[in-house]
């Protein structure tokens, strides 16, 4: 239905606005509101045709998205053609959607190339001791120029993580992402998470529990260890996993488990898996923590 929305649409205006979407959404809705109109729970949701106009939205997006693909793919001239395409080449034709800051055109002033460095260097001194979250986010925010510049040039992972450490720490990695974003990471997620928490774990609970196994088997197995979780609220405990059972994750993809009373340097990292993950005390006693050679998302 929305393609064929969106298409005589496109046939009728080739470059359909945000405030067209909503407009024809708010109509549909209002001639189908038993079919379209967002309701959770005999609940109305906003004003009703919010998810509609997304999706419509979104369509347009990708109808007006170019045909030709951006990356372009090397040739096959002959048999000892082994060149690869750069890094530089790569990241070059990564979508910048959703930010604002993607890469600065100058470095701030007063900064220069060696004041940039500078800072590099001393961020690698408060790694192994401690250190004050304001100064580290002005560091980071002084140096975004240099940091973009790195990430957009194809910089590696490794490289990365030994060239500024904090950018897979929780403080900088907040830091870098509102410049990029103009959002504030923490912020935003603790105020939706309030804001949708207590529907969420609704939903689930009354609605997709009859409708998937895995996740009425979560919520079962959440009930039997009620009241044995620390360290974090229960609700927002059930909330990570019932997300988790809802989209099928593995369970060992996020956590990793190791013994109530383990320090953080105890941690054996070659048993940690190979991605982002949580390191948990025991069963749902949960402490948040990444391996140092891995980014967060």
């Amino acid at each position: 239905m929305i393609r064929i929305v969106v298409s005589e649409m496109i046939k009728i205006c080739k470059n359909p606005t945000k405030h067209n979407t909503t407009e024809i959404a708010k109509r549909m809705v209002a001639r189908y509101p038993k079919s379209l109109k967002d309701v959770i729970d005999g609940d109305v949701i906003g004003l009703g045709y919010h998810s509609l106009a997304k999706q419509l939205q979104s369509r347009v997006e990708n109808v007006k998205r170019p045909d030709t693909p951006k990356i372009q793919k090397r040739k096959a001239a002959s048999d000892d053609d082994t060149d690869e395409i750069s890094a530089e080449q790569r990241a070059s034709v990564q979508d910048t959607y959703g930010c604002v800051n993607w890469m600065p055109k100058h470095l701030p002033l007063p900064e220069t190339v060696e004041s940039q460095l500078e800072k590099k260097e001393k961020m690698k001194t408060f790694e192994d001791m401690n250190y004050n979250s304001d100064v580290v986010k002005d560091l980071i925010k002084s140096t975004y120029f240099t940091q973009r510049k790195e990430i957009n040039n194809g910089a590696s992972i490794q490289k990365l993580g030994q060239d500024w450490p904090f950018l897979f720490k929780e403080v900088g990695m907040a830091a870098h992402s509102q410049e990029l974003t103009g959002v504030s990471l923490i912020v935003s997620f603790l105020a939706n998470v309030d804001k949708k928490g207590a529907r969420l774990l609704n939903f689930f609970k009354r609605v997709d529990a009859h409708k998937h196994k895995q996740v009425l088997d979560a919520l079962l197995k959440l009930q039997t260890e009620r009241g044995q979780s620390t360290g974090c609220s229960e609700e927002f405990i059930q909330m990570v996993l019932l997300l988790m059972a809802h989209f099928d994750e593995k369970e060992q993809h996020l956590f990793h488990y190791v013994e109530k009373k383990s320090l953080a340097e105890e941690v054996q990292m070659e048993n940690v898996p190979p991605t982002p993950c949580l390191i948990v005390c025991e069963r749902l006693s949960m402490t948040t923590s990444l391996p140092s050679h891995l980014p967060s998302a």
